[in-house]
């Protein structure tokens, strides 16, 4: 009998599309698998469905119309103690199909898939799930948290401050000031988004205002860092855990702009390729000290970041004398950088089969541990003491 494998995509992100893009490459990878796959969509309401009508891409052109279409579900435990996604069917006399989880492929990007929450449901549940735990996934999602990290281990990182609304607000000159001593041009990036959104280059103060209140349309918290000129993007992704991990060839990823937009990566004619689709040169036209020097940077963070299963870390680099820096990492990378590990003589399924097996070998490891304390806590004698405090208010 088949496995079954959930894929969870969707949530309440500006990255709802994307998220979707991946799974559906996912699950086309994965077609001819051990396993049989499990769609779990999260609509943008935060609501939960499963259902043969969440395989096709084509539906997902009328997102209301999904919803209504597929089946509600949600995680509950069976009779044995097993996770199982259940599938609520409709009709008075239709009972809900459970399927029991062996594992989770998370295909979520941005927001609450990729920042740990969905990963602590997972926990909470006791199931097995692909890429970083809880602390790894929120570390990705938060810039500044992530290069305060590298910062304070010697990695370096591009000059900044941050700031978040209500202190833009309150002390929009002091920061003025402050952006200003950085030097123009400047970068401006929501804290915890991906895919470049609200990005922006700003030559001047004139644009650096229209850009910070475009940004703070999609988070609270903003980043402002110098430019790097001239620039080169590279990326690298790794894979494996903490303990164990190995880094992909680097790529340059090419677009309109000096600096990959959201454009570039996702609104191509091919878009439905993900980030397969955008241009890139791989391995990238770039020394191989230069390269070399990005993987084992790449693997450093990773394991800083106390990372597992996939990331993609992206780097700027100053083209005309080579000096890099870490600038931010994705623990569930578009199209799961499988073009990158292709290079490397891995199919896409072969990676996502890995991914899987990483989880779950993962998995087996935390429940091999003492997961309780006994203690006799609820004893008479503490119950008493309970009772006392009570009596002290």
């Amino acid at each position: 009998m088949k496995k079954n494998l959930v894929v969870a995509f969707g949530g309440a992100s500006p990255e709802h599309e994307v998220s979707v893009l991946t799974a559906m490459q996912a699950m086309a990878a994965l077609e001819k698998s051990p396993y049989n796959i499990l769609p779990l969509y999260i609509a943008k309401n935060g609501k939960w469905y499963t259902g043969e009508y969440l395989l096709d891409l084509k539906h997902y052109e009328d997102l209301d119309k999904v919803t209504k279409q597929a089946a509600p579900s949600y995680f509950t435990h069976n009779e044995l103690g097993q996770a199982v996604l259940t599938e609520v069917k409709s009709g008075f006399f239709t009972k809900n199909e459970e399927y029991v989880i062996y594992a989770v492929l998370t295909a979520f990007h941005g927001a609450a898939g990729e920042n740990g929450s969905f990963q602590g449901v997972c926990e909470m549940y006791n199931v097995p799930y692909t890429g970083s735990g809880v602390m790894g996934a929120a570390i990705g999602m938060d810039k500044v948290t992530a290069k305060a990290l590298c910062r304070s281990a010697g990695l370096p990182v591009v000059e900044g401050i941050d700031f978040f609304e209500s202190q833009w607000v309150e002390e929009q000159d002091t920061i003025l000031n402050d952006i200003q001593k950085l030097t123009y041009p400047v970068i401006v990036k929501p804290v915890h988004l991906g895919s470049s959104i609200g990005v922006k280059v700003c030559p001047d103060q004139k644009a650096l205002l229209e850009a910070v209140e475009t940004a703070f349309r999609y988070d609270e918290h903003l980043l402002v860092e110098k430019a790097i000129s001239p620039l080169t993007e590279i990326n690298c992704s790794v894979m494996g855990n903490g303990q164990d991990c190995k880094a992909s060839v680097c790529e340059r990823p090419m677009g309109t702009e000096e600096l990959l937009s959201f454009k570039d990566k996702y609104m191509r004619d091919d878009a439905a390729k993900g980030m397969a689709s955008a241009d890139r040169v791989i391995p990238a036209d770039i020394s191989d000290t230069l390269a070399s020097s990005i993987q084992e940077t790449s693997k450093k963070v990773f394991r800083l970041f106390n990372c597992s299963g996939l990331a993609r870390l992206d780097f700027l680099v100053e083209s005309n004398t080579e000096k890099f820096y870490f600038n931010e990492i994705n623990t569930i990378p578009g199209s799961f950088s499988f073009y990158l590990w292709k290079e490397s003589g891995i199919d896409f399924d072969q990676l996502l089969k890995e991914l899987i097996e990483v989880a779950v070998s993962t998995h087996q490891k935390k429940n091999g541990r003492i997961l309780t304390y006994e203690t006799n806590l609820l004893s008479q004698k503490a119950v008493k003491g309970i009772k006392g405090l009570k009596g002290n208010k």
